[in-house]
């Protein structure tokens, strides 16, 4: 191995970086005092880009219980997390709990008002969504017969409308996709996004009907009607034998 390949698996270690105001950017900063204050502490720091000297102070963040409402699917729940206090809340943000994945949905202040961020000694309660796994409600109309269910999916799992797909088992086809403002008959849509999938059961293209008599003979023949050891013929295509009224005897022969 060179000293230049050697000079290459050596990282840069550089310590104590912290933001400095003069240089408007992330650098390397020398400490010159340092004092405990409980579990934090208070540093007087140099940049050694730019040589300003500043203060900083450290201090251990306060652990503050924040109320949750936790929504899966039909079922919610309400629980107490402890976050630290200097944390900020923002609608969409995704946390775990209990090994799951949940995304806030709504934040309310202490005065019973709607908030898009806020701190957790200002939240009275945030509501928040499974996220890894999304119930989505599915209508299958078979026939004349419609049955409501619904299904468990990952979250952002694609639907495309008037695609096959697999339900409890059976193949069917997706009519329609209602996203809440309408319903879309060719459109892709993620899980999430969903308030109902219509499916109905797609043609079995085993079947067979036949529109002649000619075309169910010949099935007959082919076994696509099925196994008919005595198949009858049709009334609509059985021939009458028409006997002419003028038709001549047979004379018998003189003796």
């Amino acid at each position: 191995m060179t000293a230049s390949d050697d000079n290459m698996d050596q990282e840069e270690v550089v310590e104590n970086v912290t933001y400095c105001s003069e240089c408007d950017d992330y650098s390397e900063h020398e400490i010159l005092k340092e004092r405990s204050i409980g579990s934090g502490r208070d540093l007087l720091l140099k940049c050694l880009t730019c040589a300003t000297i500043s203060n900083m102070q450290i201090r251990e963040p306060r652990s503050i219980n924040v109320a949750f409402i936790l929504t899966d699917g039909p079922h919610s729940k309400r629980t107490e997390i402890e976050v630290d206090d200097d944390e900020l809340f923002n609608i969409g943000d995704v946390f775990e709990d209990d090994d799951m994945l949940w995304s806030i949905n709504q934040i309310i202040d202490n005065e019973g008002r709607k908030q898009s961020s806020l701190h957790p000694a200002e939240v009275s309660v945030i509501s928040a969504l499974r996220t890894d796994m999304v119930r989505v409600k599915v209508t299958a109309t078979r026939g004349e017969f419609s049955d409501s269910s619904s299904m468990l999916v990952d979250y952002g799992t694609k639907f495309t409308a008037d695609t096959k797909i697999d339900y409890e088992g059976e193949v069917w086809r997706i009519r329609a996709i209602h996203t809440g403002s309408g319903r879309t008959l060719r459109g892709t849509v993620e899980a999430q996004d969903i308030k109902r999938i219509y499916l109905h059961e797609p043609p079995n293209p085993e079947h067979f009907e036949p529109k002649t008599p000619r075309e169910r003979r010949q099935a007959w023949k082919e076994g696509r009607l099925g196994y008919n050891p005595n198949p009858e013929i049709p009334k609509e295509v059985t021939k009458k034998r028409v006997t002419p009224s003028n038709k001549r005897k047979k004379k018998r022969p003189r003796k």
